[in-house]
């Protein structure tokens, strides 16, 4: 259920960025900005689903699924092919977030 979550909070995100982005940076209608905040805001209420005992884990752990998603995002909306390095370097940070999310924790 968690990577669900991450998975839907990314898209959330990465959504409302782009909204703000095509608004500022393509010169679109400030209407962009409707969707782009109401994005963002289901943004940070699906990260509050995330059953972790500190915000800040929580968050961290995203970062990996973050980047990926935005790798997905360059590729399917805006036709960039992530390259190797950007592939390596989001293994890695997926595998950071593992570490930090399934550590084992002592109380």
């Amino acid at each position: 259920m968690t990577a669900l979550i991450y998975i839907a909070a990314a898209l959330a995100e990465i959504g409302g960025c782009f909204a703000f982005w095509v608004w500022l940076r393509l010169g679109k209608s400030v209407w962009w900005i409707v969707p782009g905040t109401a994005s963002l805001l289901l943004f940070a209420y699906l990260l509050t689903l995330v059953p972790s005992d500190a915000a800040g884990r929580a968050f961290a752990a995203y970062g990996g699924v973050y980047i990926v998603a935005s790798l997905a995002w360059l590729w399917a909306v805006e036709g960039v092919r992530p390259d190797r390095w950007d592939v390596a370097g989001a293994a890695l940070c997926l595998a950071g977030a593992a570490v930090i999310l399934l550590g084992p924790r002592t109380a």
